[in-house]
């Protein structure tokens, strides 16, 4: 398996960033935070080059609203000025990892998309009933709240076996571990209350026990 070292140096370079700003302004340029990021544009995107290169960066919180289309979904989404560095990795890091993927999966790829994932069903139809001469089943499914349910140390361990670049896991981990949705922040407080409460017997304990060292100390 190939490896890829000087990962980080490439995501952060100027012309990188520059080049990840253009293809994310690309349908988005009526937007007001992007018109307001592009309003100073230079100033910004050298700030986040500096804030890289000095090991400053830190992502900001997520937004959250829901849409409708047409079922209802909740959106988790980053300032600009992040998801500006998100294409940045993307650049480096699609190529690495695009061999990697399974041939039949067409969402979210270059040169794929939803008309090749249709041609390639009609496809898989064909020959499987024989053109239409025999049963064929097809399983239609969704997985509720993927990218909620994303393990991120699995995520993480993937990526460590090709990226051998301790500073680009750094900033990679710190973009995953900057999304935490509801449902695993409510997981994080059910961790933290049995966590007081596995304390709470050896803190009674303590609290019985100090008066009466006390007293002792004193006879």
């Amino acid at each position: 398996m190939k490896i890829y070292k000087n990962v980080f140096e490439k995501i952060i370079s100027s012309e990188n960033l520059f080049a990840a700003w253009d293809k994310f302004r690309s349908d988005k340029q009526k937007k007001r935070d992007v018109c307001e990021f592009e309003w100073e544009l230079e100033k910004n995107i050298f700030e986040l080059h500096r804030d890289l290169v000095n090991k400053r960066y830190k992502h900001g919180a997520h937004t959250s609203f829901f849409i409708h289309d047409p079922k209802r979904r909740h959106i988790h989404k980053a300032i600009v000025r992040d998801r500006v560095l998100h294409h940045a990795i993307f650049n480096i890091l699609n190529p690495i990892f695009e061999p990697t993927f399974i041939a039949n999966s067409y969402s979210c790829r270059i040169g794929y998309g939803t008309h090749t994932g249709v041609d390639a069903l009609d496809s898989f139809i064909r020959k499987t009933s024989q053109n239409y001469t025999k049963p064929c089943y097809v399983l239609k499914c969704d997985i509720k709240k993927f990218f909620d349910s994303v393990n991120h140390e699995i995520l993480f361990s993937i990526l460590k076996r090709r990226i051998k670049d301790k500073d680009a896991l750094c900033l990679l981990q710190e973009i995953i571990e900057s999304y935490v949705s509801a449902e695993r922040e409510r997981e994080r407080e059910r961790e933290r209350e049995r966590e007081r409460e596995r304390e709470m017997p050896e803190k009674v304990f303590l609290s019985e026990i100090s008066p009466r060292s006390s007293l002792l100390t004193f006879i």
